[in-house]
């Protein structure tokens, strides 16, 4: 019965470091603060963006050698510490891209890949489902902060960089004692055996079209949630604000239902339904952003694809290389991360320059569909296992 504490363990450490996911949140206060536009306040979230998933390429060799445990302790300690650090950002807006783009990056690329792994490892019959409800608490953690945030913002009238500080000492204690259950069940191969097996790379078929399916996923998925607050011109901050929820709260369904989805259908099928949808969705933005109720209906359909994203991938990863390669291979493959975090400030500067974010949700559909035309074509891609 071990294993259910490992899950809730799992989905507590991971609510927290999905706080990031709730940056549109800040946008508004920050800009006022700090008198920077639309693209400059991004920065942090970019960055994030970039130290998390170049973090997680180093981070599975890290979690065979260091163990699930102390890695996910490490990770939290500097995780929350990032937070900390932003919390200075009234002093130079340098300190708040450091603490939670740099060190809350390197700090969520070392935890994040525990929970999904050890999972996995515990629940090797339920590959996408446990993949789903371990990392829900990734995209539902951004609801909780953003209720959060709000209540200090409007109701305390406290400035973004004491939320910072508040949140960072938060953070800097559950997650790595959430992290202190985590472990491998006795029957896992050991880390050494993994060791044997030569590393994937981008010059695989496979390999190379997740990553550029994955890619195309994540663009969607950054370019909506961060600028989710200016979507529809005109709105208060309170419309936003819900639909910052929407899309936080769908994002954690979605993560749980398509990982059931997963395990019930082929790779490809799963992977293709999860970015058509999405593509749609943005090719139809100009249609659906015309009121507050089409953007909650946009934001809540947006994240609960994007949740899709970090799902299907995984657990594809875990059919197709094996559950005991799972943590190095993903790693990797997540490191598409890097090249989609450019998406918000792209998407912001396209706003700033033409007054709408359409022409950019657009490009990004399109990539979607060029992405489902590759996987497709892909011969190599295992279907069940």
């Amino acid at each position: 019965m071990y294993r259910y504490v490992i899950l809730i363990a799992s989905v507590l450490m991971q609510v927290c470091l999905g706080a990031t996911y709730s940056w549109a949140m800040f946008v508004s206060e920050l800009k006022k603060s700090t008198s920077l536009g639309q693209g400059m306040v991004h920065f942090p979230f970019t960055v994030f963006y970039i130290a998390f998933p170049a973090t997680t390429i180093f981070a599975g060799l890290l979690l065979e050698r260091l163990g699930p445990r102390r890695c996910a302790m490490i990770g939290g300690v500097v995780f929350g510490s990032g937070w900390l650090v932003a919390g200075l950002g009234y002093a130079h807006f340098a300190l708040t891209i450091v603490g939670i783009g740099v060190l809350g990056g390197i700090g969520v690329g070392l935890a994040y890949l525990v929970p999904i792994t050890v999972c996995v490892q515990w629940f090797p019959r339920q590959k996408g489902l446990v993949t789903g409800i371990a990392v829900s608490g990734f995209g539902g953690g951004a609801a909780l902060v953003a209720a959060v945030a709000g209540h200090m913002l409007q109701r305390h009238g406290l400035s973004p960089f004491a939320c910072f500080g508040y949140l960072g000492m938060i953070f800097a204690v559950v997650v790595p004692v959430a992290g202190m259950f985590l472990r491998r069940p006795d029957e896992t191969p050991s880390p050494a055996a993994a060791h044997n097996v030569p590393p994937v790379s981008f010059r695989e078929p496979a390999f190379r079209t997740l990553y550029l399916a994955m890619l195309a996923g994540l663009m969607a998925g950054f370019a909506v949630n961060a600028n989710l607050k200016e979507l529809v011109p005109g709105l208060s901050v309170n419309y936003g604000a819900v639909a910052v929820g929407c899309f936080a709260l769908a994002n954690a369904i979605g993560r749980i239902v398509w990982g059931a989805v997963f395990d019930r259908v082929d790779s490809k099928t799963a992977i293709l339904a999860n970015a058509l949808s999405q593509a749609a969705l943005l090719f139809g933005a100009g249609w659906i952003l015309r009121s507050e109720t089409g953007l909650y209906i946009f934001a809540s359909v947006a994240g609960f694809n994007y949740g899709g994203v970090l799902v299907v991938y995984a657990s594809t990863t875990a059919r197709q290389w094996g559950v005991e390669r799972m943590g190095r291979v993903y790693g990797r493959l997540f490191s598409a991360n890097i090249l989609a975090s450019v998406a918000p400030v792209l998407a912001g500067a396209g706003f700033d320059t033409f007054g709408s974010f359409n022409i950019a949700l657009a490009a990004i559909a399109l990539l979607s569909v060029l992405a489902c035309g590759l996987v497709r074509l892909d011969k190599t891609i295992v279907p069940r296992g």
